[in-house]
């Protein structure tokens, strides 16, 4: 018999760092794919801006895995550890924030 508070513990800051880290490279990917996609639009399509803020948000993922695997490497007891998990976090998110601004905008004509 478990308990199902064992199943909603949370996990540790290395675990969150880790699936950072994964997930910015991952998300760079996808920003990279867009960009990709959009020059092969914008043959048939006017120029947008598309591939430019895709590009700068790339960046802003790449940013975040950087900092997301200084925590990682950084010893437990710094105080730096968590200033590289935060800054991490914030970046991770305001990146995610982007692109749905990017994918919406884009959606409806409006970039």
């Amino acid at each position: 018999m478990t308990d199902d508070n064992d199943a909603i513990q949370p996990a540790s800051d290395d675990q969150f760092q880790e699936r950072i880290l994964s997930t910015s490279g991952g998300m760079v990917g996808v920003c990279a794919t867009l960009i990709g996609l959009v020059k092969v639009v914008e043959t048939t399509r006017a120029l947008s801006h598309v591939d430019q803020y895709a590009g700068c948000n790339a960046v802003l993922f790449a940013f975040s895995a950087l900092f997301a695997y200084l925590a990682i490497r950084t010893p437990r007891l710094s105080r730096s550890r968590r200033l590289f998990a935060t800054v991490a976090d914030l970046l991770f998110v305001i990146g995610l924030v982007i692109l749905a601004g990017i994918a919406l905008t884009f959606a409806y004509d409006l970039i």
